[in-house]
């Protein structure tokens, strides 16, 4: 194993880095997809309980 300096070991990760940016709108999508998701199951329970009294 070769020694590496902190300086260009730090570079080295940052750049590394840099192409992994896309976990973000993964994210972004998981999240506005179970929120619809949720609204979506509220809607059709809350439905269901609705009364018409004639």
């Amino acid at each position: 194993m070769e020694h590496h300096p902190a300086a260009a070991w730090l570079t080295e990760a940052a750049a590394n880095a840099v192409p992994q940016h896309g976990a973000g709108n993964l994210l972004r999508i998981v999240l506005i997809v179970t929120v619809l998701g949720c609204v979506l199951t509220a809607w059709l329970l809350l439905r269901g309980y609705k009364r018409e009294d004639d």
